[in-house]
């Protein structure tokens, strides 16, 4: 299946020009790339959340597979949904699906079902793949699109997805896509943040869950980073660093309902 864009002309450019200066634009080119386990960036409107984005997929290397987890904000589809066959296309061009990798993670976790409806029209992993195409053009994609579903599940994923990647012999990237808090004045959004990226940098899913949880901090892609923390700590990952963090107060000048954006590099 060829996944068309969902989002084009609403979360980033149409035009593939325009797009392709937008994402040049937001990648730190200045910055020495290294090779890292994954990262958790943010998938809001790229005139929000791009420069986040962008700073951090601009810090590392982007191997020849990428494993892209997102949340399911939609609805529609399987639970745990990934995409084993085809491709993607943005205004850029077309992504190939690494369909070995994504077979061998669809094997080593039963409950994953290979599913199309889930990603039709989900943006969280849509606004990434611009750019891993202006970054690493013959790159080839894995997307997982996660709803909810409780923190054991995640972790067992996670792990399985570890026991999958520890046994290949090129490298994959894995990007959780996430927003930060929702729709709540800066100053309380950056003190829930600040509390979540904490466990995210300590590699802690389990404690980035239960505070996520506990605290009501509405991080859209908890699911999706649980995972890619799992994911990542299997397979030797030792610390995480906050590349970046603010809010959409910064750039519409009112903090008074803000959603939060950070970049985190896990190596």
């Amino acid at each position: 299946m060829r996944r068309m864009p969902a989002v084009a002309g609403q979360f980033y450019p149409a035009d593939p020009e325009s797009l392709r200066s937008m994402v040049e634009g937001f990648l730190d080119k200045t910055a020495a790339s290294r090779t890292v386990h994954g990262l958790m960036v943010p998938h809001a409107g790229y005139v929000f959340s791009g420069s986040f984005a962008g700073r951090t997929f601009g810090e590392v290397n982007i191997p020849s597979r990428v494993l892209v987890i997102g949340p399911n904000h939609t609805g529609y589809g399987e639970s745990l949904a990934i995409f084993t066959r085809g491709s993607w296309v943005t205004p850029l061009g077309e992504v190939l699906i690494a369909e070995n990798l994504a077979d061998k993670i669809l094997k080593a976790y039963p409950r994953l079902v290979a599913d199309d409806l889930a990603h039709r029209f989900e943006h969280s992993l849509e606004v990434q793949i611009p750019f891993i195409q202006v970054k690493a053009p013959s790159a080839k994609i894995v997307p997982l699109c996660l709803a909810p579903v409780p923190l054991e599940e995640l972790l067992s994923l996670g792990e399985a997805i570890g026991r999958a990647l520890e046994t290949e012999s090129e490298p994959t990237l894995i990007v959780a896509s996430s927003d930060m808090t929702h729709y709540e004045p800066g100053n309380s959004a950056r003190k829930k943040d600040r509390m979540a990226l904490d466990h995210v940098c300590a590699l802690d899913p389990e404690g980035l869950y239960r505070t996520v949880t506990s605290e009501h901090i509405s991080m859209c892609g908890v699911v999706s980073t649980v995972v890619m923390l799992a994911a990542a700590r299997y397979l030797g990952a030792k610390k995480g660093s906050l590349v970046c963090y603010g809010n959409s107060g910064d750039v519409t000048g009112d903090q008074s309902e803000v959603v939060g954006y950070a970049g985190v590099i896990v190596e």
